[in-house]
């Protein structure tokens, strides 16, 4: 979908060019090296990211409406986010779409004809949409474990979790291989074996095996990417 989107950057307050949005917005995204946080009423030409978009070792987070919750497609969305490790919340309305990066750089929509979208580093712009998010975010409703949809697919660190435990890495040698810290690991696993219905890890590496989560080779290693 972000295929046919465009990307407008505007560097100074008279000056832009155009860069298409899926490859223009995974850029910012890469260079992010604190926190991205994102409003988004879930419109088809608005700023955003996905699940696949997370980097370990970074905060997200996001803030949708609480209309999303109960819709099928946009459910599965917030349960992906979530299980990816965003801070998922809702509230009852939206007041804008934008995504900020390391709160230095905004993406906001530009023109919805023609479905772009506008990065900006004008500090006014990045300034407003941050304090708007944060007087926003105190007050919305976190989206627990107990509401992820029961076919919410697992994220690409999702599956690199289950896949280093399936090849008998140990909690800390996973959370050295995926930059995160062993608790977080053990946090992702209990969230894993709950949506599962697991009571052991065994029993979530059978169901999650029965699910089709684990691409495990046999001449893969701890280091080996996933297929």
């Amino acid at each position: 979908m972000n295929g046919h989107l465009t990307v407008t950057t505007l560097n100074r307050p008279h000056g832009f060019h155009q860069i298409p949005a899926h490859r223009g917005i995974a850029e910012l995204l890469a260079t992010a090296e604190d926190e991205v946080i994102a409003m988004s009423n879930l419109a088809p030409a608005g700023p955003g990211f996905g699940p696949r978009e997370v980097r370990p070792g970074l905060r997200y987070r996001a803030l949708y409406p609480d209309t999303a919750r109960t819709a099928p497609t946009a459910g599965r969305h917030l349960g992906a986010m979530s299980l990816a490790g965003v801070a998922v919340r809702t509230v009852p309305y939206v007041p804008m779409n934008a995504l900020v990066i390391d709160g230095s750089v905004a993406v906001l929509p530009a023109d919805t004809a023609n479905g772009s979208v506008a990065v900006l580093r004008l500090t006014g712009v990045v300034t407003t949409a941050v304090e708007l998010f944060e007087r926003i975010w105190p007050d919305a409703v976190p989206l627990s474990v107990d509401e992820l949809p029961d076919d919410t697919e697992l994220s690409v660190r999702e599956q690199e979790l289950l896949r280093l435990l399936a090849l008998g890495s140990t909690d800390e040698v996973a959370a050295d291989q995926l930059g995160i810290s062993v608790r977080t690991v053990r946090r992702m696993v209990a969230q894993i074996m709950h949506r599962l219905g697991a009571r052991s890890r065994f029993q979530a590496g059978v169901k999650a095996a029965d699910r089709g989560w684990l691409r495990v080779r046999a001449a893969d290693g701890p280091g080996a990417a996933t297929a």
